[in-house]
């Protein structure tokens, strides 16, 4: 019985992974409300709780039931840190582009603070 109450759990939270992981990946980069902080919380959830239930399971115990459900939420996994790393490097390059916009801006023929303070010497 126990056994069975723990592949039900199993089984929920890759559920809800999955779901989650699907959400994550069709938001990144369409949707400008999604909140990636947020999801990756609830990924990160999932991913403990997984950890937790099967922390005394061999591989061999594992259901089988689980084994097709885990190797596609591997690949939807792999997927989705394609996708955040994309996020996380086109959030840099705005960054960067912010920044040398600001640089620019200041950089517009006045004193700088620091030549403002120690007196303009051409």
């Amino acid at each position: 019985m126990e056994s069975a109450t723990n592949d039900l759990r199993i089984r929920t939270v890759l559920n809800r992974l999955e779901t989650i992981v699907d959400a994550e990946n069709a938001g990144i980069g369409v949707d400008p409300d999604f909140d990636l902080q947020t999801s990756n919380a609830h990924k990160s959830r999932c991913l403990y709780e997984l950890a937790m239930l099967s922390r005394d399971i061999t591989p061999e115990e594992m259901p089988k039931s689980v084994a097709s459900q885990l190797k596609s939420l591997r690949e939807k996994l792999a997927a989705n840190a394609q996708r955040v790393a994309a996020h996380l490097e086109a959030v840099r390059a705005v960054v960067q582009l912010l920044k040398d916009a600001v640089r620019e801006q200041e950089a517009d023929g006045t004193y700088s603070q620091e030549q403002f303070r120690f007196g303009y010497q051409p």
